[in-house]
C-alpha cells in the first residue's frame, strides 16, 4: 500500500503562488509516476500535472503549462507542485495521486491511478 498525505492548500489573491507537497510512504517502491488532479464544484476531474518518479519527465495540462511546474524529491518521497500566476479559475480541490503501472507514459486519466492523497482546497481570489 502506498499512502499520499497533501498539504499546502490556501486562499490567495489572483497572481499569486503557492506551493502543494505530496508526501508518499509504504511501499513506494513501484510508483512510476504521481500527479495532481483539480476538481472545481460541478465538474469533472482533470489532469493538471504529472513526473515520472525515476526519470522526472513532467507532463503539463495546457492551461497550466507555463505557471505551474512539479517536481520531485526522492530522498523524501515528496512531489511538489509550484503554482504561480494563480487564476480564479485555478479554484479547485487538488489531489495527488499516484501511478504504479508502469506503462512508458504518463497516464492522464484518473483511472489510471491507484493512490489518492486526501486533497486540498485551492482558492484564488479576484
Amino acid at each position: 500500500q502506498v499512502q499520499l498525505v497533501e498539504s499546502g492548500g490556501g486562499l490567495v489573491q489572483a497572481g499569486g503562488s503557492l506551493r502543494h507537497s505530496c508526501a508518499a510512504s509504504g511501499r513506494t517502491f513501484n510508483v512510476y509516476a504521481m500527479a495532481w488532479f483539480r476538481q472545481a464544484p460541478g465538474k469533472e476531474r482533470e489532469f493538471v500535472a504529472a513526473i515520472t518518479w525515476r526519470g522526472g519527465s513532467s507532463n503539463y495540462a495546457d492551461s497550466v503549462k507555463g505557471r505551474f511546474t512539479i517536481s520531485r524529491d526522492i530522498a523524501k518521497n515528496t512531489v511538489y507542485l509550484q503554482m504561480n500566476s494563480l487564476k480564479p479559475e485555478d479554484t479547485a480541490i487538488y489531489i495527488c495521486a499516484g501511478d504504479t503501472s508502469g506503462v512508458g507514459f504518463i497516464p492522464r486519466s484518473p483511472s489510471s491511478y491507484a493512490y489518492w492523497g486526501q486533497g486540498t482546497q485551492v482558492t484564488v481570489s479576484s
